[in-house]
């Protein structure tokens, strides 16, 4: 498949081992311990803020929370909010750096010049992971590649997953399905409403996401033959075998979470592509939404 988004979704794990590379260099404007922490974002850089505000705070580092930009509380008190914005132009993020005041803010942008970048106190530049397709894929990865470096993960295994994603081979009743609902648990929640995003916005696919064991209280009734239902970690007791009694595809894998969002990007191209449709240019979106 010729287009930029392919080449980026292969580079991922080669990222990720950059982003480790960098990390020390960063780690003294990333949250410290015991500090409370809010991450922003927009689209894909929101559901990117949700993982890692459920990341940090899971792991006991300190108090996190996550929000799209405009919907950012701003009557509640932080020690350092983090921006997340791939072309640091995004309307919505700049609004907030313009507005919010009372402590550090730190954006994490594939664009070093960008204007958030210039209103921000401190600056991550990735701009090794920025990429040419509207759709966001190793960028995003990315930020969470160094989220959870910061909070002292190992991510050989989730590099060794990915490249293992990249070279699966991809099952055509997949591509060819009607629908998929993404579930997790935990900071998947969020990569389950990513899987979900990536799949409507490349292709106009039929894609949910929910928190797993709350696809029970209703969404499960849409499962059936010809729908397949993905999660993204481990099963909670019960729920597979639920979702196969309904004749739905069951998918799920013994690999890193974020790995397997590899494997989604991949999905996503093929699903593009039986459609005849671009990815590197979805339909009604841009590279960067500025709102007049």
């Amino acid at each position: 498949m010729n287009n930029f988004a392919a080449a980026e979704i292969q580079s991922q794990p080669e990222i990720w081992q950059q982003v480790i590379a960098m990390h020390p260099s960063v780690a003294s404007v990333l949250p410290q311990k015991g500090e409370r922490v809010a991450f922003v974002g927009c689209g894909t850089s929101w559901f990117m803020s949700m993982a890692s505000a459920s990341l940090l705070e899971s792991s006991g580092f300190g108090e996190a929370d996550g929000f799209t930009a405009n919907e950012f509380p701003y009557g509640r008190k932080y020690d350092r909010v983090i921006a997340i914005t791939r072309s640091g132009t995004t309307t919505e993020v700049i609004e907030f750096l313009r507005r919010f005041k009372g402590a550090p803010t730190v954006v994490i942008t594939g664009v070093i010049d960008s204007p958030a970048a210039q209103l921000a106190d401190h600056v991550i530049n990735f701009d090794f992971a920025d990429e040419k397709s509207v759709l966001q894929t190793r960028y995003a990865t990315s930020v969470l590649a160094l989220m959870r470096t910061h909070l002292g993960e190992d991510l050989g295994p989730a590099i060794a997953d990915a490249r293992k994603m990249l070279k699966l081979e991809l099952n055509p009743e997949l591509v060819k399905i009607e629908q998929i609902s993404f579930l997790g648990t935990g900071w998947t929640v969020a990569l389950a409403q990513e899987a979900a995003l990536k799949t409507r916005e490349s292709s106009q696919f039929w894609a949910e996401a929910y928190p797993a064991m709350d696809y029970r209280h209703g969404p499960i009734s849409i499962a059936q033959k010809g729908r397949a239902v993905w999660m993204l970690g481990s099963w909670p007791e019960g729920l597979e075998r639920e979702v196969r009694s309904s004749g739905a595809l069951v998918i799920g894998y013994e690999a890193d979470p974020l790995a397997q969002l590899v494997l989604v990007h991949r999905y996503a191209l093929a699903i593009t592509a039986s459609r005849g449709l671009d990815p590197d240019n979805p339909r009604g979106l841009s590279r960067s939404i500025v709102l007049n």
